[in-house]
């Protein structure tokens, strides 16, 4: 199946410092077929946190297709022309034949320039099983655990866990090592869609580190963590906030 869909997220930096999901982007690069649509969530960081719209979409209502990937997102994937290109796909994991939008879907689509982040819409398979990659939120934060952090290695096992007091979002989840180090947070926008895999099958998940980057990419990019678990009757990514305002 070559259509994926991504999100765009936005963090509230002023303020809150909360993630917004606000767009949506299905994306077949075989067709040539690209649709961008806001969401539910950009009228919530609206009428919350005073979300200025997109320049290049500038109509809330307005399904924008194009036969190219729009500009946005191409200019958060590095050109496969560069010398580095090879390198900078394998420090996400990916084969030199990775397209625009499988490097969107790992590398986060982050620029320093911006509060924004691309994600992959989760995907539930027929057995309730998913996978879910993200890069670390919040590690340099965690002052206490730097040194631990440091001896992170690839294949690693992490543990996570809910937590319902955090100063910032309220609900969270954690990542843990099995030594008990808190280490960083999972995206706040995937919180809901992996409380639920908790809740429903607490014992069947499992957690790990994918990738540990140089010091050459982006802070934000260093830990990839890789989760793989269930769901029972939860379907992801349903609510409000994820659902398109035009269809």
């Amino acid at each position: 199946m070559s259509a994926k869909t991504l999100f765009l997220a936005w963090q509230d930096e002023a303020r809150s410092r909360q993630w917004y999901p606000i767009g949506r982007l299905d994306a077949d690069v075989e067709r040539a077929d690209y649709r961008f649509r806001y969401t539910g969530g950009a009228e919530r960081a609206q009428q919350e946190a005073d979300f200025p719209l997109l320049v290049d979409f500038p109509d809330p209502q307005k399904d924008y297709q194009a036969s190219q990937l729009f500009p946005l997102f191409k200019n958060r994937v590095i050109a496969s022309s560069r010398p580095d290109f090879e390198d900078y796909v394998a420090s996400l994991h990916l084969s030199k034949e990775a397209d625009p939008i499988e490097i969107l879907t790992v590398n986060g689509g982050y620029r320093v320039t911006d509060s924004y982040e691309v994600f992959p819409k989760l995907v539930k398979r027929a057995d309730g099983s998913f996978v879910c990659r993200f890069f670390l939120h919040g590690w340099r934060h965690v002052k206490s655990a730097q040194k631990r952090l440091d001896q992170l290695v690839l294949g690693e096992k992490l543990h996570l866990a809910l937590e319902l007091t955090n100063p910032k979002t309220k609900v969270a989840v954690q990542i843990q090592t099995m030594d008990y180090w808190m280490i960083g947070w999972a995206p706040h926008y995937l919180v809901p869609d992996l409380t639920m895999a908790l809740a429903e099958a607490p014992s069947r998940y499992e957690a790990s580190v994918v990738r540990v980057n140089p010091p050459s990419l982006p802070l934000k990019q260093k830990f990839l963590i890789e989760m793989r678990s269930y769901w029972n009757d939860h379907e992801p990514m349903t609510s409000a906030d994820f659902l398109p305002l035009v269809e």
